[in-house]
């Protein structure tokens, strides 16, 4: 499938040697309620991919887990044969449970199967970007990574993996894959209300390394700020709007991924986040915490 080159908000940026639109798309909402089973809608799930590619999004982020398997089943049967210009991130390192859970698989051999099919759910003979999932579903947890994170670089050597990243990292995690092999992206949880890898954003800013917020509009918690209601109700524009504008804002090496089961709300993010905002309304937003 082919796609279209209009501008989105917030320009592009090299992802390891590729150009990427900022503003990307996350496929996690496209399979059933809680990340588990089919879509309730077949067609508008593959409707929705057609749009963002047709939108000029370049960017798609998923994982074998999503569904499981259902979501990179949808992005094959929805673009396949993909783009020139399409870079589809994914996931290594977790797994799913009979209840829905989220355990950690990080054994070499455990993380070789999920590569393996992840290259088979998606099409491909090579994953363009494998973030290594860490930690579990409460967020990043302090341990140790180097052979889970070595299994993957022997993959990338092997020609299975172009580029590698971290996904649900501390700070210091992300300095010890650093000192294994090259990284190009970081992706955590992130968002107006929940900045704490302020510090982080900045040094991967400075070093030329993507930061990829998961959960950029809340996840299954919508953000919720008296600051932020006050922004939005004085530019007359949804509070998401907002958000997701101020995220580009914040820093040229974050990249977008919210994610969406409808077309039409996919086209009210990207106009969204085209939204401008004037130093006193980011001197405002920056005052929220957690």
């Amino acid at each position: 499938m082919s796609s279209t080159t209009p501008d989105l908000p917030g320009g592009t940026w090299t992802l390891g040697d590729t150009t990427v639109s900022r503003f990307g798309y996350g496929g996690m909402q496209l399979a059933g309620p809680w990340v588990v089973g089919p879509p309730k809608d077949h067609d508008a799930a593959l409707a929705v991919l057609r749009h963002a590619v047709e939108s000029g999004i370049t960017h798609i982020d998923t994982a074998e887990t999503y569904g499981p398997r259902v979501v990179n089943d949808l992005i094959r049967e929805a673009l396949h044969p993909y783009a020139k210009d399409l870079f589809i991130a994914t996931k290594a390192g977790g797994r799913r449970d009979a209840q829905g859970g989220w355990p950690s698989a990080r054994k070499p051999d455990e993380l070789r199967a999920q590569i393996d099919d992840n290259l088979e759910t998606l099409g491909v003979d090579v994953l363009d970007l494998v973030h290594l999932r860490l930690g579990d579903a409460n967020g990043p947890v302090p341990e140790q990574i180097s052979e889970a994170f070595e299994t993957l670089v022997d993959l990338q050597q092997q020609g299975i993996i172009r580029h590698l990243g971290v996904s649900n990292a501390t700070a210091e995690q992300v300095q010890q894959t650093q000192s294994i092999a090259p990284i190009v992206s970081v992706q955590n949880m992130y968002n107006l209300a929940n900045r704490w890898d302020d510090a982080l954003i900045d040094r991967l800013a400075s070093e030329g390394i993507a930061y990829i917020p998961f959960f950029p509009l809340g996840g299954f918690t919508p953000l919720q700020s008296d600051a932020l209601s006050a922004v939005a109700t004085r530019l007359r524009v949804a509070p998401m709007s907002v958000a997701l504008a101020w995220l580009l804002h914040r820093s040229p090496n974050i990249l977008l991924i919210p994610g969406t089961s409808s077309a039409a709300h996919l086209r009210e993010n990207i106009i969204g986040a085209a939204l401008t905002l004037s130093d006193a309304d980011l001197q405002e937003l920056d005052q929220i915490t957690v």
